[in-house]
């Protein structure tokens, strides 16, 4: 019986200064305090990565971004609720996550959204779709109430979401995060005028329409992020993620758009910018 190869340990690509990772989870990526945030930032930095927007899903996430974001200058937070955890957004989770979005170091109401991946495979995992689309228009007039850019999380819900966005109020910015959508989706989103946020997934091999979607994004309108500790970039697919790693999505990225990868840093380090209004 043959053994299965053991993964390789994931290391950072050759370092690029300017990089940003637009999404990530400090918090499940290992950082439980303040010394654990900076140990994260510190690899980070040594790779390149000089800003960090990292994300809550859920209430508990939610503080922990605060605190980072509060605890160390190269961070900063998005606070919400989570699709799958949408039946969790009642009164008093309203009133929390007002308070966290109001707070200058948040700088974004997310990740919400619609995630129907859950509903076809295990429907007690998550909340139900009606329940999805109530939180992800509250998100959003929170979004547009506080001025502050609209994180967008979607699995499985192209048809929903971009319903929804249509008819609802327009925040200031909208990003879909770890953009997997088809390439359609990602020509009527960039038409629309939102930002395509791409993580580890656009280096796996069967994503070319990724690629393709990232070659077609014109610049103002693209980030590259982690979503760590998921969606690890190749070489390591598999393996934890987290933000030191974000280089070997940055090339990916550079390649399918044709330029060098500084030039892309500089590129979405200006996004980055713009878009939480760090400006």
């Amino acid at each position: 019986m043959s053994k299965k190869k053991p993964r390789p340990t994931p290391v950072p690509a050759e370092t690029v200064a300017g990089l940003v990772d637009a999404h990530t989870h400090l918090a499940s990526a290992g950082a439980r305090d303040g010394a654990g945030v900076d140990a994260l930032v510190d690899r980070a930095l040594a790779a390149g990565v000089e800003k960090i927007c990292t994300v809550g899903d859920g209430l508990a996430e939610a503080e922990a971004a605060l605190a980072a974001a509060r605890h160390n200058a190269r961070v900063w937070a998005a606070c919400a609720i989570h699709p799958t955890r949408a039946h969790e957004l009642d009164d008093v989770a309203r009133t929390r996550v007002r308070e966290l979005v109001a707070d200058p170091r948040c700088v974004a109401v997310g990740e919400t959204g619609i995630d129907t991946y859950w509903l076809q495979h295990d429907p007690d995992r998550t909340a139900p779709l009606d329940v999805q689309e109530e939180a992800l228009r509250w998100h959003i007039d929170l979004a547009v109430e506080t001025g502050k850019t609209l994180m967008l999380h979607n699995r499985e819900g192209d048809e929903d979401l971009m319903r929804i966005l249509a008819d609802a109020p327009q925040p200031r910015r909208v990003i879909l995060h770890c953009f997997s959508s088809p390439l359609g989706v990602a020509r009527e989103a960039i038409d629309r005028g939102y930002v395509l946020s791409f993580a580890g997934n656009v280096t796996f091999k069967r994503n070319e329409q990724l690629r393709q979607a990232a070659a077609e994004t014109p610049a103002g309108q693209l980030l590259i992020e982690t979503d760590a500790p998921y969606m690890t970039p190749e070489p390591f697919r598999g393996s934890r993620n987290e933000p030191s790693l974000i280089g070997h999505t940055a090339l990916r990225v550079a390649e399918a758009r044709g330029m060098d990868v500084h030039d892309l840093a500089a590129e979405v380090s200006a996004t980055f910018d713009e878009v939480f209004a760090l400006e």
